[in-house]
């Protein structure tokens, strides 16, 4: 019965079809992010605990072919998606990502991406400003940035500067997240 309630609601709350997307039919959008994140409805065997929380941290390096948008940053918030429609409420939801590598390209203002990346669009843009939106803290690697000759003013705002990904994972580590590389 949950099962067919949740995947009513979800069919109720999808706005494009994540089929558009490249995901299968199965897959929709929401309750959190009504235009990324897709997840599917599933008859589960291990029930989340009541009073589940999660603090989670993706660690992301690979960059996303321009004018796409980048299946590792959004599994962010198919990750918000998937536990609220599961029914974790979504302040025991807490999300970071740790960008490093050539995934940096990725969090680029329009302008600095379109630069890099012979006029291309960052597809990305809107997601991460719906992430950053949501809460969910954005780092990227200082490290990879100089290498990268990324300059922190390029970067879309509420993106924040990190020592490096290593120190950033180990102090989200430290804060209780749990990392997802």
């Amino acid at each position: 019965m949950r099962t067919t309630v949740l995947a009513l609601a979800a069919l109720l709350m999808t706005s494009a079809p994540a089929a558009a997307q490249g995901y299968p039919d199965s897959f929709t959008y929401g309750p959190v992010f009504e235009d990324f994140g897709p997840v599917a409805d599933v008859e589960l065997d291990v029930e989340l605990p009541a009073d589940a929380a999660f603090r989670h941290v993706f660690d992301v390096s690979a960059a996303a072919e321009p004018g796409t948008v980048s299946r590792h940053l959004e599994s962010a918030a198919r990750f918000i998606n998937m536990h609220a429609r599961a029914g974790v409420p979504v302040d025991r939801i807490q999300v970071a990502i740790v960008v490093h590598g050539g995934a940096g390209a990725d969090l680029l203002q329009a302008d600095a991406y379109a630069a890099r990346k012979d006029g291309a669009e960052n597809a990305n843009l809107p997601l991460i400003e719906a992430l950053l939106e949501h809460g969910v803290q954005i780092y990227l690697c200082s490290q990879s940035a100089a290498g990268m000759g990324l300059a922190k003013e390029d970067l879309i705002p509420g993106v924040q500067m990190a020592l490096s990904a290593m120190t950033m994972n180990a102090l989200l580590q430290q804060q209780g997240y749990t990392l997802n590389p």
